[in-house]
């Protein structure tokens, strides 16, 4: 089963190459087929071009499996093991293989077989668009123009990349529909993007002072395009679009000198107006107004905040169950409000002995989360809180996996990284626990005091000024004293 937790993050992933193109050769088949090293379980699921499962095959004694679809809808397929997944293009007579690594999952997957050359170029085209995103705060540094002219050159550069690969062998129009939008819109949202890392929140007036091409792009985007709306560049220039578009928005109604908030009420209300009066398409629509309203509700909102933008968006919203969850997740962190007691849920720690959350908190705690399939954020969290156990002696961190079913990996990983075991917990019930606590983010982190009192109910470890936040906060509750 894919893990509840990581929904925002494996919908923008698992959608990355979602693009697919109609066709009438269905009747058609092809084979897909794996191995896998150091396997999290015994499954791998595989669901179809819609995200709909289509089984659940079983490793056998070698950790491999084969399977053949038949009436082969051409589009891009997906399978997951141990709550991670990746994409496979399969087209008529394809016949794909992969093997993979689950302690390097992507970086160590590779394609074999008919219809493998495609694949790995999609696999290499998403580590590379991964990095590049990771670099844009450095390049957010360039001016305007020469930010401007850099996003061109690099769309331009990987274009021309592709028709280059193109020239060894002629590929499908599925296939080259979808390596050319996802090039193209990871370039629009790139440009969406920049104005909030260049400008910062004190100077994001000065958004409309940007060169008159900048958002030239915005020329040709369709926001209702149906044939996109599982594609993870089109949805990130969606998201970043509708952000900047508010924020100008913000800037009629407010002083030009004030310090943009992005938490203010009427910016996240404008976002939701904006979502509702440009796109049409009920799936884009829908996806986008839940996960605004629920970016917003997630964060530190007064009860009454949290139930005006929550109507706002049960107005505007078509989805029973988005609208549902919604519900849900408000009355959730009505029960985490800053002064309630932490619930109460049943943890196991890493010598399979039960606790109860309250029970394990003596002085003031910092409880955090992390998965098993999320390398870079386990190994980073884990040594984050080394270096800030140096700086607050005097607080506790828990440490608790979201994994479900994962005992093998979860007590691996803590091994190999030689992570102190002590204050190393899973839950119990893990799908009941990250709904209560409204864990929607692995880097969610809750500070409570020696009384298990939440001191606040959403905060960041990685952020730059968490140290002086919680140094602050510790010290007005008289949990620390003054330097």
């Amino acid at each position: 089963m894919r893990e509840n937790y990581t929904i925002l993050l494996l919908l923008l992933t698992f959608t990355m190459f979602g693009c697919k193109v109609s066709t009438e050769q269905n009747g058609d088949y092809a084979y897909i087929g794996g191995e896998i090293i150091n396997p999290k379980n015994e499954r791998v699921i595989l669901y179809n071009t819609k995200g709909k499962v289509i089984d659940s095959l079983t490793l056998d004694s070698n950790n491999r499996f084969s399977y053949k679809i038949e009436n082969l809808d051409p589009g891009l397929y997906s399978f997951t093991h141990g709550g991670e997944y990746q994409l496979i293009l399969l087209e008529p007579k394809d016949s794909v293989m992969f093997r993979l690594n689950t302690y390097d999952f992507d970086e160590s997957l590779v394609f074999t077989g008919e219809g493998a050359r495609k694949n790995n170029y999609l696999i290499e085209t998403y580590l590379s668009n991964e990095q590049e995103a990771k670099k844009l705060v450095k390049y957010a540094r360039m001016e305007p123009e020469e930010f401007s002219d850099f996003v061109e050159e690099r769309r331009t550069t990987a274009l021309l990349k592709f028709q280059n690969f193109l020239k060894d062998k002629e590929e499908s129009e599925l296939f080259k529909t979808i390596v050319e939008t996802n090039i193209n819109y990871n370039s629009y949202a790139d440009r969406e993007i920049y104005p909030f890392a260049y400008f910062g929140s004190n100077k994001l007036i000065h958004i409309k002072d940007l060169p008159e091409d900048f958002y030239k792009h915005r020329d040709i985007v369709d926001y209702n395009a149906t044939d996109l709306s599982h594609l993870y560049a089109y949805n990130r220039f969606l998201f970043s679009h509708i952000d900047n578009l508010a924020a100008q928005n913000y800037y009629e109604h407010h002083n030009t000198h004030s310090t943009f908030d992005r938490h203010a009420m009427d910016y996240n209300k404008s976002k939701l107006d904006l979502i509702d009066s440009m796109i049409t398409n009920k799936t884009i629509k829908n996806s986008l107004l839940k996960y605004k309203t629920r970016d917003f509700v997630s964060h530190n909102h007064t009860e009454a905040e949290a139930n005006e933008i929550l109507n706002h968006f049960l107005a505007k919203s078509t989805s029973v169950e988005d609208k549902e969850a919604m519900k849900e997740l408000v009355a959730s962190l009505k029960l985490l409000r800053q002064g309630n007691l932490i619930p109460n849920l049943a943890i196991i720690n890493f010598d399979d002995s039960e606790h109860d959350l309250n029970t394990i908190i003596k002085k003031p705690t910092i409880i955090y989360f992390w998965s098993s399939n999320s390398k870079m954020q386990y190994r980073n969290s884990h040594y984050k809180v080394r270096s800030l156990k140096y700086e607050f002696p005097q607080v506790e961190f828990v440490s608790i996996n979201l994994n479900t079913n994962d005992d093998k990996s979860w007590k691996s990983i803590i091994s190999n990284y030689e992570f102190p075991t002590e204050n190393e917990y899973k839950f119990k019930y893990p799908a009941k626990a990250r709904k209560v606590l409204a864990v929607n983010y692995l880097n969610k982190a809750i500070i409570v005091n020696e009384n298990g009192v939440i001191l606040h109910p959403n905060v960041n470890i990685f952020k730059s000024d968490f140290a002086e936040m919680l140094g602050g906060m510790l010290q007005k509750k008289h949990l620390i004293a003054k330097k």
